[in-house]
């Protein structure tokens, strides 16, 4: 058995998980960040637009818990990488008409500080909108990858494609098919590995993924405020302009886009902004994780197979007490705001891990388990 080195590994080098290794090392904890690949930001979170702004809406609890994720990841960046996150201010241009008559009820619960923009101030802006919109102006874009590349040079950092993972005695063992990676052994495992989950039954949490499509642009156009519609575009940064969303539930996008990720996202940016000068610079595409209830995860990973063998009635609404695995941790479902969302809830589950910090209920992964169970008895029957 190799010794051991580390308190906590954390597998899957994302948004999520290297804000989780970030947040643990700076706990006192010593972790080790692994990831298939041998470049962090690799997937879903390497391919984002990685725009960090709040959500406008009627004041619902997804609503509040984003906005609280905003404002703690804007002074995250701020303090910690500020040459990587943007402060260009992002502008909230409602879809159409109908859209736009509800941003009058929205003003309400905006907790973050903005300002109303009317056309004239919109178009001399660069921007082709008719309908009123909300200016954050503390909001702004992360350079993704960069991002999570400087987070790493915190972190330990090994390319390591996890294949399963097994409890000896009170450690785990992490392994590798590949012939040549030692087996690790650790206390603690999170679990960042974003829309794949098959090393434990997990099922319950039901993360799906949805395809995002980041395109590069450059260009010498003047605009100095990053924008949000129905896609997402950036300001200017350094003669290059992203443009971005996450809309493609096909397991196969390039069946469903035809191999042409950004056409659709082109299209629709022509309409806002002056394209003519854009020229591609490059094209990603990447698998966002998100939770069925749209809601985060994190927190412990539960026992399924004992609760279902031990506790056969909890499929008729039996509610046993809740028996978790032990030393093995979930972050994950963050979804389309994986940027807005990951150093809050890093900062929870390092604080659950190392300080015994009660899981914040509104992202706690238990909360899916007894109704998930309640489903498969109705599916059983």
């Amino acid at each position: 058995m190799n010794p051991i080195r580390y308190d906590t590994i954390v597998v899957g080098a994302g948004i999520a998980g290297c804000c989780t290794a970030f947040a643990l090392k700076q706990r006192g904890q010593s972790v080790l960040l692994v990831d298939r690949s041998r470049v962090p930001a690799s997937g879903g979170s390497g391919a984002a637009g990685a725009f960090v702004s709040p959500k406008i809406g009627k004041g619902s609890i997804l609503q509040t818990l984003t906005n609280e994720a905003f404002e703690f990841a804007k002074e995250f960046y701020l303090r910690y990488f500020p040459e990587h996150f943007y402060q260009t201010s992002i502008i909230r241009i409602p879809k159409d008409r109908d859209d736009s008559a509800k941003f009058k009820d929205y003003e309400t619960f905006n907790s973050s500080d903005y300002d109303v923009m009317n056309s004239k101030e919109l178009l001399a802006n660069g921007i082709n909108e008719l309908e009123n919109s909300f200016c954050f102006p503390d909001a702004g874009v992360c350079d993704a990858p960069a991002m999570c590349r400087d987070i790493t040079k915190e972190i330990d950092f090994l390319q390591f494609d996890v294949n399963g993972i097994e409890k000896i005695d009170e450690l785990w063992r992490l392994y590798s098919h590949d012939g040549k990676s030692p087996s690790l052994y650790v206390k603690n495992i999170i679990l960042a590995t974003g829309y794949q989950n098959t090393m434990v039954d997990m099922r319950y949490m039901a993360v799906r993924g949805t395809w995002g499509s980041r395109g590069d642009y450059t260009s010498d156009i003047n605009l100095t405020k990053s924008m949000h519609k129905n896609i997402s575009i950036s300001a200017n940064i350094k003669g290059i302009v992203k443009i971005a969303a996450t809309h493609n539930k096909a397991k196969n996008p390039c069946m469903s886009c035809d191999g042409q990720p950004l056409s659709g996202l082109m299209k629709t940016a022509s309409t806002m902004v002056d394209t003519s000068d854009f020229k591609l610079k490059e094209t990603f595409c990447g698998m966002r994780a998100g939770s069925k209830d749209y809601f985060p995860l994190a927190g412990k990973v539960i026992d399924v197979p004992y609760m279902l063998e031990t506790y056969p009635n909890i499929k008729k609404g039996a509610k046993p007490p809740i028996k978790h695995i032990s030393n093995l941790y979930i972050c994950n479902g963050l979804g389309g705001r994986g940027f807005v969302f990951a150093p809050m809830i890093a900062d929870i589950l390092a604080g659950h891990i190392v300080n015994d910090h009660i899981i914040d209920e509104r992202i706690n992964s238990d909360r899916l388990f007894l109704k998930w169970c309640r489903k498969m008895n109705k599916r059983e029957l």
